[in-house]
């Protein structure tokens, strides 16, 4: 709220966006490092549309199987989970885009057919879809498992973020806010998930055998002597 905020009204908070991007392009002069320069856009291209949403839908199909073959009630919960979070991500971004209108890094003025560089759509996809994905698969493997399933996520949607502001593709707030608003999206969905996706049910446990008692022994047992 208050990034948004700052970005409304062209408040004193933007001045961290050239300050950083000044600072970023000197390191990078500094630095003249093509290999550092084509894994900044590799890294931003993370957060396109292809391949965080196959990935995605990807992650809750095997998640759904993981969750049937456990024997969980409502098995199926991830498949439209992701569904649902893959409409999230353009419903929320591109409204807030056009609404914001905001340069870019270049301070080039923005021309009829673009939208606005505020939220980062790359950021809030990349977030959204992986950081989704990584709960779903963490609800249903092992629980050893989990936590590196969502730190590769948080890794992942960090280089993301640091790819797209080492190549002037978006400003620093823009890449903050988007995960602030993922950050909402997925803690709501990580404290809805034991309802959705609950664990399997018990299994019915057998009875411990009574003790034998004296009818048990029959009327040919040995009298003990």
């Amino acid at each position: 709220m208050l990034i948004s905020w700052q970005v409304a009204v062209d408040g004193p908070l933007l001045e961290v966006d050239p300050a950083v991007r000044d600072a970023v392009r000197q390191v990078r002069r500094a630095l003249h490092s093509t290999l550092l320069n084509h894994l900044g856009v590799a890294l931003s291209d993370l957060g396109g549309g292809v391949p965080a949403v196959p990935v995605l839908l990807a992650g809750a199909g095997c998640a759904a199987w993981l969750a049937r073959r456990d024997g969980r009630p409502r098995w199926w919960t991830p498949v439209p989970v992701a569904v649902l979070a893959a409409v999230l991500i353009p419903l929320l971004v591109v409204p807030a885009k056009a609404w914001f209108a905001r340069p870019g890094p270049f301070g080039v003025p923005l021309t009829a057919d673009q939208w606005g560089w505020y939220p980062s759509g790359h950021t809030a996809t990349s977030s959204i879809a992986y950081g989704t994905a990584a709960l779903l698969l963490a609800r249903v493997l092992p629980e050893r498992f989990g936590p590196a399933v969502r730190w590769t996520a948080a890794g992942v949607c960090l280089g993301v973020g640091a790819g797209l502001v080492w190549s002037d593709f978006h400003w620093l707030l823009d890449v903050l806010a988007s995960w602030c608003l993922a950050g909402l999206l997925l803690l709501a969905l990580r404290a809805l998930l034991p309802r959705l996706l609950p664990d399997p049910a018990a299994g019915p446990r057998s009875a411990p055998p009574a003790p034998p008692g004296p009818s048990d022994q029959g009327v040919d047992a040995p009298s003990a002597r």
